[in-house]
């Protein structure tokens, strides 16, 4: 039992005495009547799924406690009661989502509580419960690890590259849709280009079996002969899970059976699983916390004996890339999630992609997806992303439909040159060298001596810009090329290039270091 459960029940037994005799230790002499065990019928709203709220006295005045199927429990902040009326916050762990402020009032021997956590709002009565409820209904939390740095395990020499269903299909994934897509991967040369993960994110969960194995819904009857018909076609098959209770999209988490999902994922096949903290930010909301989560998941995969490429997804908490790899991390999250418009990808891209030390061979920062073909940006804009991704040695997880794409989509995705700078062995991140209002110059040495050099417009209207030998960090420039048209640039002491509105230029200079 927790410190937290054991104060629970000590005030709990403290009640009894408390109602027949009007005293108990250094609590108030007479108890409000909001004190106590308030339970919810199944017609609340699935998210957040609340189901019991417990408020006690202490020496402190009050405590209390919701739980909810989504979060497990979480305690009341700044809870105030006055007569049969009490207001209090509720925290999701989210930093970008503020805590709100809920109300609950005794109407008719009924407690009517009003409230919101993130998107889901609650505006229902609870009934009196019993000490017989709380066990009930008692989210436990389980022990974490202590801290044990992982030795790397040789995967992710470079930084991945696939496909992944949600930024597309969300929680609506199936098994035919991604046979298809493994199918379309190979026809469209996207395989052979180097993309080879082919990754079902969240949706995919059903239930758990009597003996607690997570099983898939009725979307993926067969999993393994899945894995096995994706392999056929010499690509590799992802999965996603949370730490928490529930997934973002409110599927079942892995919390309370990290070591048994990791071995079932093992035993269908599974070679990459994204891992994120979703509803688990809310007890696991301290930097050791989160960490250690994500160390317990890393830990199970590694017990599996099969390699797993391991995805932190925690949206760059906690200095994420400082610890990722001593978890078994092999990519984390440095953001929070892109979406198809030019100014949350710029911002994700070039502000927030985490710090250039923490990449390299076996662990890379990651920006989060490509939106490349989905239509929500001009083709200029589209190429911006995928020469920042190239030159940030960010994963390439591609985010579209590849069973329908433009030719022009194909060109941006399977430029050769471009995912070989992405590629690089030496696993270099590029950098920013030199700012000038909307224009930037960034520079990233690769393993063979040269260097890939990019020009970003960040402004709304084309721009003359010009590269120096400087920029480029040579001391002369021998050779050069120009990566999207695929032609060697005709070298000068500068180089000036007109740069589409939110547009780019990459090269890649051999010289003189």
């Amino acid at each position: 039992m927790s410190v937290f459960q054991w104060k629970q029940a000590s005030a709990l037994l403290c009640l009894l005495p408390l109602l027949l005799l009007g005293s108990c230790g250094d609590a108030q002499p007479k108890t409000p009547p909001l004190v106590g065990v308030w339970l919810f019928d199944d017609t609340v709203p699935d998210f957040p799924g609340v189901r019991m709220i417990e408020i006690y006295a202490s020496g402190k005045g009050y405590q209390g406690t919701m739980t909810t199927r989504w979060y497990g429990p979480m305690p009341m902040k700044q809870l105030k009661i006055t007569g049969d009326s009490a207001t209090f916050e509720i925290f999701n762990g989210n930093a970008r989502v503020p805590a709100t402020t809920w109300r609950a009032r005794l109407l008719q021997g009924k407690l009517h509580v009003n409230g919101e956590v993130w998107y889901g709002k609650l505006d229902h009565d609870a009934v009196r419960g019993t000490a017989a409820d709380v066990e009930a209904r008692h989210f436990t939390l389980t022990s974490l690890p202590e801290y044990a740095e992982l030795p790397p395990d040789g995967l992710a020499l470079t930084p991945p590259m696939g496909w992944s269903s949600w930024n597309k299909f969300a929680e609506h994934i199936d098994d035919k849709t991604v046979r298809e897509i493994a199918d379309a991967m190979v026809s469209s040369g996207l395989r052979d280009a180097g993309y080879v993960y082919v990754n079902i994110d969240d949706g995919w969960q059903g239930t758990r079996a009597a003996d607690g194995s997570i099983q898939a819904n009725e979307r993926f009857p067969d999993m393994k002969a899945l894995a096995d018909y994706v392999h056929s076609k010499g690509l590799k098959l992802g999965i996603y899970s949370s730490p928490g209770p529930k997934t973002c999209a409110g599927y079942e988490g892995s919390y309370g059976h990290v070591a048994q999902d990791a071995q079932t994922y093992a035993s269908w096949g599974i070679d990459y699983l994204k891992y994120d903290l979703c509803s688990g930010e809310a007890f696991y909301q301290t930097g050791a916390q989160i960490r250690a989560s994500y160390q317990e998941m890393g830990q199970a995969l590694r017990a599996t004996g099969r390699a797993i490429v391991y995805s932190l997804c925690e949206y760059g908490r906690a200095d994420v890339g400082s610890w990722g790899r001593s978890v078994g991390g092999h990519l984390w999250r440095t953001t929070g999630d892109i979406t198809d418009e030019y100014e949350v990808m710029a911002r994700l891209g070039f502000e927030l992609n985490g710090k250039p030390q923490h990449a390299g061979a076996g662990g890379w920062n990651d920006p989060d997806m490509l939106e490349v073909g989905n239509g929500g940006m001009t083709h200029d804009e589209y190429q911006t992303y995928m020469t920042l991704w190239a030159m940030s040695a960010a994963p390439l997880l591609m985010g579209h439909d590849v069973r329908h794409m433009s030719a022009a989509t194909v060109a941006l995705l399977e430029n050769p040159e471009v995912i070989a700078i992405d590629q690089d062995v030496l696993g270099a991140q590029g950098q920013s060298v030199r700012k000038d209002g909307d224009s930037e110059i960034w520079r990233k040495p690769l393993a063979d001596g040269s260097v890939a050099v990019a020009l970003f417009n960040r402004g709304a209207q084309s721009k003359t810009m010009t590269l120096t030998v400087a920029d480029s960090g040579l001391s002369a420039w021998q050779s050069g090329r120009d990566l999207w048209q695929q032609q060697e640039v005709i070298l000068q002491p500068q180089l000036t290039f007109t740069v589409a509105a939110h547009g780019s230029q990459l090269l890649r200079l051999q010289g003189q270091q």
